[in-house]
């Protein structure tokens, strides 16, 4: 087990937060208690402290939220030294060097030891954004922080994209659920869902 605080823990999974990279990325690591099989969300960044952690486990995939710089940094490294396989939805694939190991679908599950973890396409932010929700647990990139969407650059189309993702995708899960950004603090869907018409009102 690596000498550091979980973000997260319960009787079946094991979380790790790592903040890394100038524009201070999360990337986690969540792994199965029982098996030791782990997935990585995004290879943002300094990728020996991902590793660091990363490499006490059976890591077996790095599952990518979107396509943008920051979040992919670290994935050649990690990938070389782990054998995971790298993913990220088809329309962000040209994103990753030497290209990913497969596509990410929308409402794919990943068996991470006896953790399941679900991909949910939630394009606005970019137009491969994805998002992956366990029990209890939303990783949700670039496309929900604490106070609002991802940036959409003034871009009407990709705002009315990223607010209906979040309608249609994110805000039908359980109001308990912890809301893991791509940067940032921690929110939870209660907190934000009630929100959604005055980010609509004020645009972005």
């Amino acid at each position: 087990m690596p000498n550091k605080l979980p973000h997260f823990e319960d009787a079946n999974r094991i979380l790790f937060k790592i903040v890394v990279g100038p524009f201070d990325n999360n990337s986690y690591v969540l792994a199965c208690r029982k098996t030791g099989i782990a997935a990585l969300v995004d290879a943002a960044n300094e990728p020996e402290r991902i590793l660091d952690v990363a490499s006490e486990f059976d890591l077996r995939y790095v599952l990518t939220t979107h396509g943008h710089h920051d979040h992919v940094q670290a994935v050649t490294e990690v990938r070389e030294r782990t054998g995971a396989a790298v993913g990220i939805h088809r329309a962000d694939a040209s994103s990753i060097p030497s290209g990913p190991d497969f596509y990410i679908e929308h409402e794919q599950i990943f068996e991470i030891g006896n953790v399941s973890l679900k991909a949910l396409h939630t394009p606005g932010h970019t137009p491969g954004s994805t998002c992956f929700v366990t029990e209890g647990l939303l990783f949700s990139g670039d496309t929900l922080f604490p106070g609002g969407p991802g940036n959409t650059w003034g871009n009407r189309d990709a705002f009315a994209t990223i607010i209906e993702s979040i309608k249609t995708s994110l805000f039908v899960l359980p109001e308990t659920t912890l809301v893991l950004p791509g940067h940032g603090l921690d929110t939870t869907i209660g907190a934000e869902k009630p929100h959604l018409d005055e980010w609509i009102e004020r645009g972005w």
